[in-house]
């Protein structure tokens, strides 16, 4: 390899591992060594120091062995007479160099007061950290915009990444060419739907700045991330991919080769060095091939092409000015796809006819009202979409017709009625598809950017963007992505596909009252499905691409754990793909009717988790449970003293009974883990008579967050009833009532809870 890599990576190293311990010494004399020290809403503690060193670090005082390993694996700069063959001494800069990031970054919370926001841009979905700290002596100057990605939203996009609608994930570091090769770059990694987190700068100006200054919206929702304009922001991705080895992998503390191996094999990223490459950048530029993650940089830099620590190339050099092109666009295409082509990463790319960029990453775009062309649906309209199959005769494919008028005879910022109306037809459709395939078309529309889409049925919301307007989209083109994505996912059971949008009032009220009639029908014949009325329950292994040994089973009274697949998805999906994630399991010969245990379920749970499952009871939470990977909607997990379980959602931050928050259940029941009295699971499922029917059921439930009361208040109503009990969700305790055994003891006596008189659970 280069020795100029190796000096720069390791004088970058060496300097930033001396200015953590300055910094620490610091820390520990203002604060002193038993102050704490913490990432926010996160499990796993400083997660690099806990994945790498199995650290739980909580304190400043635990640092500084952190920092005597790190000091331990710095090396002299090498002799210029000699040229080093192997990586070794620059990986070990890299290590050293993101654990020194990450104490600096811990201790950057501690000073942290309010800081303020970055000027001009609003970071839709993005945790608010206020107490987020800057550089060490008081309030951040150098605009940290996000602490670590939260635990909520890491299992949020977890069943993208494994489902395959994001891909993988891009650090980019530093400034691009111009402001326009800087929205080119992202906004083609956002068409190929790939995560992209923005870092560094270049002499003070960051990637950061110049999409602020071209208005491009970044935020969770819309996979562009925005660190931090220094390098040592890098070290989030950093412990993203820790984490998601520790969560979905379902790795321990000090498995550093089992997750640096994890990482290479399972969460397909990449760096982007934009702009000058300093010392720094190069140091950590060696932490993240350790991960097995190549670099690309867009100028002039050694490479390194040798295969081994990455699965390709290590280092690529594909400076800007050289690439063929004759437009900023062109050349950001090029220089993207040689990135995903050095990492291996698999993009499934829909060409769509609009003229509007399409990807999943524009799924989560919101166009405000100031921004906003039309709407239709919301509190001045009605929007409704019905999709139904027919008789293959009877389906013109391809036809697409707008019935009334359109947007451009409404005055800006106004509103219409819409109904979208998608007529299907094929050898292999089956009725029970409909609500499968009409679900996709929230997906398929809110793929186009300018466009937002809400709800489904008939209580969408759809807006179209003033700038999605004078590029030329019109309602046609709804019509448009619907043919093209019906066609392109669902081709295997969809043969024809016809489109009707309706805006002429009379029709739109025919229309709406068929649509309802459908959805009720529909309503009552699920309603009406049971474990025991089908022969074979579904398997849903598309998680194993991150959770190896985890196996979801799941039947017409139990959805997937991540609340995204039922029994009727999986049956579509077979369908689509006999080879796929979602095999029917025969139920076989069932061993105990009470605990949910089946003959065919067994066998499957033992080939599909490698023999690491032996026995999954389907209807209980003390015995064999099933597993989990990480994407779960809730956790259940027994409280010994109340009798009883508590539910926890993913979107709650708060403390428990248990004395544990989400994030920190979330490790024990997760990664594939087989843990009795732990349990992820879909929110959903709480409703089903199914639901811990082996361990008394619902009326075990005795705390539940706040979130799930309010979401789901009358389906809960509906339950109560059901159990015989109408008052019982007040007698369930939330965060706002108790968060201790204590507390949750007394309101259950006062309330009367009916666990208090049930028998033991163990």
């Amino acid at each position: 390899m280069s020795r100029y890599i190796a000096t720069r990576a390791i004088r970058g190293a060496n300097a930033i591992v001396a200015e953590a311990e300055a910094l620490l010494q610091k820390a520990i004399a203002d604060k002193g060594a038993d102050h704490p020290v913490a990432f926010p809403n996160t499990a796993y503690y400083l997660p690099v120091m806990y994945g790498m060193l199995a650290a739980e670090v909580t304190t400043l005082g635990q640092m500084e062995p952190i920092l005597e390993h790190a000091k331990s694996l710095l090396h002299p700069l090498p002799d210029e007479k000699f040229w080093v063959p192997y990586l070794g001494e620059t990986l070990d800069s890299g290590m050293s160099t993101i654990l020194a990031a990450e104490a600096i970054e811990a201790i950057r919370f501690i000073y942290g007061e309010q800081p303020e926001p970055y000027p001009g841009i609003e970071l839709t979905g993005v945790t608010d950290y206020s107490n987020f700290g800057g550089n060490g002596s008081g309030p951040p100057t150098d605009g940290h915009l996000n602490g670590p990605i939260d635990d909520i939203q890491l299992r949020s996009w977890g069943i993208q990444l494994v489902d395959g609608r994001m891909p993988g994930f891009a650090a980019i570091i530093g400034a691009a060419h111009s402001n326009e090769a800087a929205v080119a770059i992202v906004r083609e990694l956002q068409s190929r739907s790939i995560l992209t987190f923005l870092t560094g700068n270049v002499n003070g100006r960051s990637i950061i700045d110049q999409l602020v200054e071209e208005g491009v919206e970044m935020g969770f929702d819309t996979y562009i991330i925005p660190f931090g304009r220094d390098t040592l922001s890098a070290i989030y991705p950093v412990g993203f991919a820790t984490r998601a080895a520790l969560t979905f992998g379902g790795m321990k503390g000090g498995q550093w080769r089992d997750i640096l191996l994890y990482n290479k094999f399972r969460v397909f990223a990449f760096a982007l060095a934009l702009g000058e490459v300093d010392d720094l950048k190069y140091a950590a530029a060696a932490g993240v091939l350790s991960y097995g993650f190549p670099v690309i940089a867009d100028t002039v830099i050694p490479e390194i092409l040798p295969t081994g620590v990455t699965q390709y190339e290590h280092v690529i050099s594909m400076p800007w000015n050289e690439i063929e092109g004759a437009t900023e666009e062109e050349k950001a295409a090029k220089l993207v796809q040689k990135c995903i082509e050095v990492r291996g990463l698999k993009i499934k790319v829909s060409e769509v006819p609009v003229p509007v960029p399409y990807g999943s990453a524009f799924e989560g775009e919101v166009v405000r009202k100031n921004d906003m062309r039309i709407e239709s649906g919301g509190k001045h309209s009605r929007a409704f979409e019905y999709l139904f199959m027919d008789k293959m005769e009877e389906v013109e494919d391809g036809k697409i017709e707008l019935i009334g008028p359109t947007f451009e005879d409404v005055e800006d910022k106004g509103s219409m009625d819409l109904g979208i109306i998608v007529k299907v037809a094929g050898r292999k459709m089956e009725k029970d598809f409909e609500p499968v395939l009409e679900r996709q078309i929230h997906y398929f529309i809110n793929g186009a950017s300018g466009i937002q889409h809400i709800g489904q049925r008939d209580i969408a919301w759809i807006r179209i963007s003033t700038a999605a307007a004078d590029k030329g989209f019109n309602l046609n083109h709804f019509g448009d992505i619907l043919y093209a994505r019906f066609h392109e996912d669902f081709g295997s059971i969809v043969d024809k596909v016809e489109i009707t949008l309706i805006t002429e009032p009379d029709l739109h009220a025919e229309w709406l009252q068929k649509a309802r009639d459908a959805y009720e029908e529909r309503n009552v014949r699920l309603g009406s499905m049971t474990d025991e009325s089908v022969d074979d329950f579904y398997s849903c292994t598309l998680c194993q691409s991150f959770a190896p040994d985890h196996v979801c089973i799941v039947s017409p009274e139990r959805l997937g754990l991540c609340g995204a697949y039922n029994w009727l998805d999986c049956k579509a999906s077979f369908q689509i793909n006999p080879t796929g994630p979602n095999q029917p399991i025969r139920k076989a010969t069932q061993i105990d009717e009470v605990k949910g245990y089946f003959e065919g379920v067994n066998e499957f749970a033992v080939q599909a988790s490698h023999g690491v499952v032996s026995e999954v009871a389907m209807y209980s939470i003390m015995e064999n449970p099933m597993t989990a990977c990480g994407c779960f909607e809730c956790i259940a997990m027994l409280v010994p003293e109340a009798n009883g379980v508590m539910i926890v959602s993913r979107e709650d931050t708060s403390m428990t009974p248990t004395g544990m928050t989400f994030s920190t259940l979330a490790g024990m029941a997760g990664g594939g883990l087989q843990t009795p009295g732990v349990m992820g699971h879909g929110k959903f499922y709480i409703l089903s008579p199914k639901f811990m029917s082996a361990d008394g059921g619902f009326k075990r439930v005795v705390w539940m967050s706040s979130i799930l009361k309010e979401q789901m208040a009358e389906q809960l109503k509906v339950v109560a009833e059901r159990e015989g009990d109408p008052d019982l969700i007040n007698k369930i305790a939330d965060e706002t009532i108790c968060t201790d055994v204590e507390g949750l003891l007394t309101h259950m006596t006062e309330k009367s809870h009916p666990t208090l008189e049930m028998d033991s659970m163990f």
